[in-house]
């Protein structure tokens, strides 16, 4: 059956956040189909479009990774006449995302009672970085925080060095998840009951399920410890060196154990008594990546990743992003494309992985420039030209560059 329309077609999103919490959440919503109007500051906008460098014509290709399919208004919020245009979008609107620290929105006259008397159907979501009750709501919170807080950095790394963060703004992007999941789950409830739903969204709530194995360990009353690319209950499951790079490989049981014994012809190991089970080797870690390392380290990792596939054991080699980004799985799939504003720019683009039979998903604008769509935004909301043109003059909704437009 071919593919209808997108899913979340004429659900409407205002999103207030800055940085990549609520942006990725926005970003995941607007690519199943939904409206999201990015309310941004007058004349600075979001944090993120000057986050850099790199820059290309002046804007920060980290904005462009989380602003995707949006539209861009400016207001300011801390003025009677912004406040009043802001509460007659939220009055139209379905989502309303903040990621204020506990208190701001209260203060800005945008928290959840006040956004819900002109709307009591909208669903909100709140996020900070420790949840809006709780002795430390008022702290300040940013990735590198909650990953040390959340026990990510304490197992990540090698054993014998410090507490490594992971590379990508790990707890930021799962905190976005979580948030784009529970919007859209009491989107599905409110067809049932008609309510508008409060979110309170913290990101090391958000980060601590992420654990699994290792709170598993802690469960056991065991401590879990930095271990490099090394898993704490399978072996071997981890990085090698090769002669001219490095190779991931996953031994999840006996039959690939031996099956990669023999691929680096190494047939002794499967019967080496400290390497007979996956508990063995668990506990011979050391023995094993020495074992194995002296062996694929006289060998380039195009010719052991050719001996692997041959032999069924699951092996890849460590990528750069580059590589990652553009190779010949991710073109055939369209993982990675551009999106253009009628022929103006041209804009790098990673789509989102969901595929679905029946319905559309995808991005189809590259992100907006700062204030671009405010006077749309404004008409669709009933303004007229006059008033619009007085909110410019007035810079509650930018410096008035497109007054005329």
């Amino acid at each position: 059956m071919d593919a209808s329309g997108y899913v979340l077609d004429g659900v409407s999103v205002l999103d207030l956040s800055t940085f990549v919490t609520g942006g990725f959440c926005s970003l995941m919503l607007a690519n199943q189909g939904a409206d999201v109007v990015k309310i941004e500051r007058p004349d600075a906008g979001d944090d993120i479009r000057h986050s850099g460098p790199p820059f290309i014509d002046g804007e920060s290709p980290y904005y462009w990774s989380v602003n995707y399919d949006k539209r861009s208004v400016e207001l300011d919020l801390k003025s009677d006449a912004g406040r009043e245009a802001l509460y007659d979008l939220a009055g139209e609107a379905d989502v309303f995302i903040q990621n204020y620290r506990p208190g701001t929105a209260e203060r800005l006259g945008v928290d959840y009672d006040r956004i819900a008397a002109e709307n009591d159907a909208i669903v909100y979501c709140a996020i900070s970085a420790f949840g809006q009750t709780g002795p430390w709501r008022q702290r300040p919170g940013y990735d590198l925080l909650v990953q040390g807080l959340s026990g990510i950095m304490d197992v990540t790394g090698d054993s014998d060095g410090r507490p490594a963060k992971v590379g990508l703004p790990m707890t930021d992007l799962i905190t976005g998840m979580w948030a784009a999941f529970g919007i859209v789950t009491a989107l599905y409830r409110r067809t049932a009951t008609n309510e508008g739903e409060y979110i309170d969204l913290g990101m090391l709530d958000a980060t601590l399920p992420w654990l699994t194995k290792q709170a598993g360990k802690v469960f056991a009353g065991e401590d879990p410890q930095r271990m490099g690319t090394k898993d704490p209950v399978l072996a071997p499951y981890q990085t090698f060196r090769t002669a001219d790079g490095h190779v991931n490989v996953a031994c999840l049981n006996q039959k690939l154990w031996r099956a990669f014994c023999g691929a680096i012809d190494r047939e002794e190991l499967a019967e080496d008594e400290r390497f007979v089970t996956n508990a063995d080797r668990v506990d011979s870690m050391d023995e094993l990546e020495a074992e194995i390392e002296r062996t694929l380290s006289d060998r380039p990792t195009d010719e052991w990743l050719e001996r692997f596939l041959e032999s069924g054991v699951p092996a890849a080699p460590v990528q750069g992003v580059e590589d990652a980004l553009y190779n010949e799985q991710t073109a055939e799939r369209d993982v990675v494309g551009t999106l253009s504003d009628d022929g103006e720019r041209e804009v790098p683009v990673v789509e989102h992985p969901l595929n679905f039979e029946h319905a559309t998903s995808g991005f189809r604008s590259p992100p907006p420039r700062l204030g671009e769509h405010t006077r749309e935004v404004l008409r669709e909301a009933g303004y007229d030209e006059a008033t619009i043109d007085r909110l410019f003059d007035r810079g509650v909704v930018g410096s008035g560059t497109d007054a005329a437009e």
